[in-house]
């Protein structure tokens, strides 16, 4: 075989490798669909109407609430209300800022950039806030990209955060602290905690599953 024929062979090898991790990935977001777009907040809207107006999309598809220190910004919400699903989504926090992710606007997975104090608590990142402590404490150092996956089931609440599941399969049927109302029967939009502390957000997507 000559030198350029076994090119050719190594060159095509590598992309149908490439191809099939394509795929793969491609499976794996089957059946989900951006909540936000990466350009503006068009599906979403501020909690409060005549709150301060901290949140802005940046270059690179990024959704940043600013907070300086001793201020407050405002809480996100989605237009949307949604039941049973699966949200994955992307954040990055300052050390020691504050944020959080809620589920129907009820139930809160927490946001914190607490990488420095190593402990799982019932309030620390990626606890369902005020509830239950992760399994696990998983968290990033601050300034670097950390990825979740939350899936509501009816009361039912399981958490993967940088690969590692935290929560599975938690009984959760009461608001956390902050919730939009009291209605957990009910369905509700995805709450981004704006008001604490600065945190950036990319690639949120869910994927509605089916009544129970």
């Amino acid at each position: 075989m000559t030198m350029k024929n076994t090119m050719t062979l190594l060159a095509l090898a590598t992309t149908v490798a490439l191809g099939s991790l394509t795929l793969t990935a491609a499976e794996a977001e089957d059946g989900f669909r951006p909540l936000f777009n990466g350009k503006d907040m068009t599906g979403w809207k501020l909690r409060h109407a005549d709150g301060h107006k901290s949140w802005s999309v940046l270059p690179g598809a990024i959704l940043k609430n600013t907070v300086e220190k001793g201020a407050h910004g405002t809480d996100l919400v989605t237009e949307q209300k949604f039941w049973n699903f699966t949200v994955r989504y992307e954040f990055m926090t300052p050390d020691g800022s504050n944020s959080g992710f809620y589920l129907r606007g009820r139930h809160e997975i927490q946001i914190l950039g607490d990488y420095k104090s190593g402990e799982a608590t019932k309030t620390c990142n990626g606890s369902i806030y005020n509830f239950k402590a992760p399994d696990k404490f998983v968290t990033k150092p601050g300034g670097e990209w950390q990825s979740a996956e939350a899936t509501i089931i009816g009361d039912r609440i399981s958490v993967i955060l940088n690969g590692v599941k935290i929560h599975d399969n938690v009984q959760c049927d009461q608001p956390t602290g902050s919730e939009i109302d009291g209605q957990v029967n009910e369905p509700g939009p995805i709450f981004l905690q704006g008001d604490h502390g600065t945190v950036s957000f990319r690639n949120i997507r869910i994927k509605e599953l089916p009544k129970t």
